[in-house]
């Protein structure tokens, strides 16, 4: 278990590191859609917080959510693999909640790829609840585990 790490949000000059993190370990075998200048705009959005976790000053792990109303959507959260099993993407998803509290959200929805199991059982032991199946969410070639927790 690691120290609890440095979580902030993100800066424009981690977002070549997060696009590199997503394409490597999330966008795995699909078009690569979270570029550089799509987590900057990210960065930048008002509506959007994109967290890091940098322990020991350097990009682990991050988190993209999106909010609208009382609901939000966990676009993407990835851990580097040598730092999983550790605590810090629970860390950073704590965070990530935190703040969507605050903000008044009272839901969290997100996809996870329905071949990568060990991310759905993360979420699942995180308190999130299967709600259904998206046949062919990413670009059409992997289906999506939808999960949803409510925040209260």
């Amino acid at each position: 278990m690691l120290a609890l790490p440095d979580i902030r949000l993100a800066t424009p000059s981690d977002a070549p590191g997060i696009a590199r993190m997503s394409r490597d370990n999330i966008e795995h075998g699909l078009p690569w859609s979270w570029t550089a200048a799509r987590v900057l705009q990210a960065i930048r959005d008002a509506s959007t917080n994109v967290a890091v976790a940098v322990p020991r000053q350097r990009l682990q792990a991050f988190g993209i959510m999106q909010y609208a109303d009382d609901d939000a959507h966990l676009a993407l959260l990835a851990v580097q693999p040598l730092m999983r099993h550790q605590g810090l993407g629970r860390e950073l998803l704590a965070w990530l909640e935190h703040s969507a509290r605050v903000a008044g959200i009272r839901r969290i929805r997100l996809e996870a790829r329905a071949d990568n199991r060990h991310a759905i059982t993360f979420y699942e032991r995180q308190g999130y609840t299967r709600v259904g199946l998206a046949a062919g969410y990413y670009e059409g070639i992997v289906d999506a585990v939808k999960l949803r927790k409510m925040l209260t």
